[in-house]
């Protein structure tokens, strides 16, 4: 029997599975929410079809894994060893361009760069180490965020900052998302029957996490995430660019250095400024019926995405596309719309019904045909993941892919 490949995502608070077929078809996923409470939930859906997780109060992890594990054993969507397990792991510092098999070596490797991950790279490592325990025979592989990023320029990544803090601490643009843009890489590049380094274009991931990269010649050349997620865009409930003296300004008013980073990480952003949700479609809904609050949300995080394409053209010789992905990017028509409308200058016009349609009917196309193509392409990190963790595992099968 074919063997699937397990992918792995622990979050802060949450567990993501998935598990893909031989071809990379979605067999089963399973999202479990609230680990170390006393009500953890857990939902699958597996061949398409719901199915109810029953988790032990303060379950943590591994509790969670070995559950989610018995499940889809108990479903026959694993049957004995998985080929690979493949790990989503946010940050891999400048120690990794690629997915890797993880020894203890690479454990070491990660550990290091819990400084410039402190709330996500040790959750990954948990997860890691929870399922080699249960599956200590099959190869594992960490697929790292920032993988994708390592081919910028010094002139993209460095900050204008004293040279110790590159050279001593490692202070530079590391960038995130890379796993969803090397997808939207990929994607494009099938529709337009190009390869890979034939390809430029700029890729915009938006949903509660937002990012943006140029990719000249099939690599990235610059990205709006920094040394941390929390540059760049407008997100969900992250600021992104502020002025950076406004740590000292919010200090002297008393705020301390965790209340400013909870502030900036957890309460700005798209709920900062509506002061009420960091949903889109409910802000969408709260500008339509006249909120003024939602009205500046949606036209702050349109303009400052705007300005980001704008910037990542200083980046590339020519344009392919311009992909717009993610939860936002894939289904709201509206912000599309309002973002392109700042971009005429540049060359970007939209068609309003194709956008409207979200591009179904039209191969992912939504502009105008006047000027540069405009893209909405679902992104499906999981299965690059599983793709990246496959290849690494067995460099010498052919690739199918």
């Amino acid at each position: 029997m074919a063997k699937s490949t397990l992918v792995v995502n622990c979050g802060s608070s949450s567990l993501k599975l998935a598990v893909l077929s031989e071809d990379f078809e979605h067999q089963a996923q399973v999202l479990v929410e609230r680990l170390d409470t006393d009500h953890p939930s857990a939902s699958a859906r597996i061949d398409g079809k719901r199915e109810s997780v029953t988790l032990e109060p303060n379950s943590d992890y591994a509790d969670a894994l070995a559950t989610v594990v018995r499940l889809l054993e108990s479903k026959d969507v694993l049957t004995g060893d998985p080929l690979v397990i493949g790990h989503r792991v946010v940050h891999g510092g400048e120690n990794f361009s690629s997915a890797t098999v993880i020894d203890e070596a690479v454990i070491g490797a990660i550990t290091a760069c819990n400084d410039l991950a402190p709330l996500h790279n040790p959750i990954n490592l948990i997860g890691i180490e929870a399922t080699r325990k249960l599956y200590p025979d099959v190869p594992q592989v960490a697929v790292f965020d920032t993988a994708f990023h390592q081919t910028l320029p010094s002139y993209a990544y460095l900050y204008a900052l004293p040279r110790r803090c590159y050279q001593d601490w490692g202070v530079r643009r590391y960038g995130f998302h890379g796993t969803s843009h090397a997808y939207m890489l990929k994607q494009l590049g099938e529709r337009l029957d190009k390869p890979a380094n034939a390809l430029s274009l700029i890729s915009a991931h938006l949903g509660n996490g937002c990012s943006i990269t140029a990719i000249e010649k099939g690599q990235s050349r610059d990205t709006s995430m920094g040394l941390t997620p929390l540059e760049g865009l407008v997100m969900g409930t992250r600021s992104g660019d502020v002025d950076p003296g406004l740590f000292d300004f919010l200090q002297q008013k008393g705020l301390s250095r965790d209340s400013i980073s909870r502030m900036l990480n957890r309460e700005s952003g798209l709920l900062g400024l509506s002061g009420k949700t960091n949903d889109m479609r409910a802000i969408v809904e709260a500008r339509d019926a006249g909120s003024a609050t939602a009205r500046d949300a949606i036209d702050v995080f349109c303009f400052r995405l705007a300005r980001y394409i704008g910037a990542m053209m200083a980046s590339l010789s020519r344009i392919d596309g311009l992909v717009f992905t993610g939860g936002i990017g894939e289904n709201s028509a509206t912000i599309r719309e309002q973002t392109v409308a700042h971009l005429q200058l540049l060359g970007f016009t939209i068609d309003q019904n194709r956008n409207a349609q979200n591009g179904r009917q039209s191969s992912g196309r939504i502009d105008s045909g006047n000027g540069h193509a405009i893209y909405v392409i679902p992104t499906d990190e999981e299965s690059m993941i599983a793709r990246e963790a496959v290849d690494a595992a067995y460099p010498d099968t052919p690739k199918n892919h």
